[in-house]
């Protein structure tokens, strides 16, 4: 489905990525962990084709796409995006926003005025159906809570039709029981659908609770890459380097790898 082969990326001097490998398949809910700057994100915009790659390749649903493709719309079209803060047009319905990732299929005209194919409002309200929010259809995308809104923006994601969905840090400004809604949620597209999914994620609860597998990045190097069971206290101090937190290591040891995350959450503030 994925395949990243030696991909780098640098800011002038500070290198970002460093030659990460990573393969992703069908259906795979795959958690990234790490730290802020731990080049999350930028692999996500190399993924999505925002950003240029400095050496490496990137396979998409078997397709090479090489650096000088990679800002080529029809080249992003496999993947959608899901951002922190959801990105909706907030004087839009509901219905409208999820229509958004129709609009890469339609001509700039009717894109321009709004006006949308009945196969497409029939596509976007499957969508909304998805995350519970059909009845808030032609509500003002201000008008909806944080949460709502970034189920809204799992619809979109999902109305764009992509073989990948790409999330950086989607719970990020949400509260814990939102957060864990909304994760559910995007866990249960994947396996439903088909569409893999890569989540930046810096919460180690989080990641351990919804993910299949972790890649745990640490200063734009991978140095975890495998189940969430066989991640140990000594493998999250590898990805947060200097952390102090006793409370995730006695967590660990009790659950064998697979905790609970309330529990670590309880014993991070511990």
């Amino acid at each position: 489905m994925i395949e990243i082969k030696g991909l780098a990326k640098s800011y002038g001097e500070r290198r970002v990525l460093k030659n990460v490998d990573l393969s992703v398949q069908a259906g795979e809910f795959l958690v990234v962990l790490g730290p802020s700057g731990a080049g999350k994100s930028t692999l996500l915009r190399c993924v999505n084709g925002l950003i240029p790659l400095d050496r490496g390749e990137i396979v998409i649903d078997g397709r090479t796409v090489r650096t000088a493709e990679l800002g080529r719309r029809e080249a992003r079209r496999p993947t959608a995006m899901i951002f922190q803060h959801h990105n909706l047009v907030k004087r839009l319905s509901v219905l409208k926003n999820v229509l958004v990732g129709r609009m890469p299929g339609m001509s700039s005209l009717l894109a321009l005025l709004q006006i949308f194919p009945a196969a497409d409002v029939e596509q976007a309200m499957a969508c909304l159906r998805r995350v519970e929010l059909e009845h808030k259809a032609q509500v003002r995308g201000d008008q909806i809570s944080g949460g709502e809104q970034q189920r809204v923006g799992i619809a979109r994601a999902l109305a764009q039709e992509p073989a990948v969905i790409l999330a950086d840090e989607p719970v990020a400004s949400l509260d814990p029981k939102t957060a864990r809604t909304v994760l559910g949620y995007l866990k249960r597209i994947c396996k439903d659908t088909g569409i893999a999914v890569i989540c930046n994620l810096h919460q180690v609860d989080y990641a351990v609770e919804f993910g299949e597998r972790i890649v745990g990045l640490s200063d734009g190097a991978v140095v975890f890459d495998g189940a969430p069971e066989r991640l140990s206290a000594e493998i999250v101090h590898r990805i947060y380097p200097g952390l102090e937190d006793p409370g995730i290591a006695r967590v660990l040891r009790f659950q064998g790898g697979r905790q609970g995350a309330a529990d670590i959450a309880l014993a991070a503030r511990a």
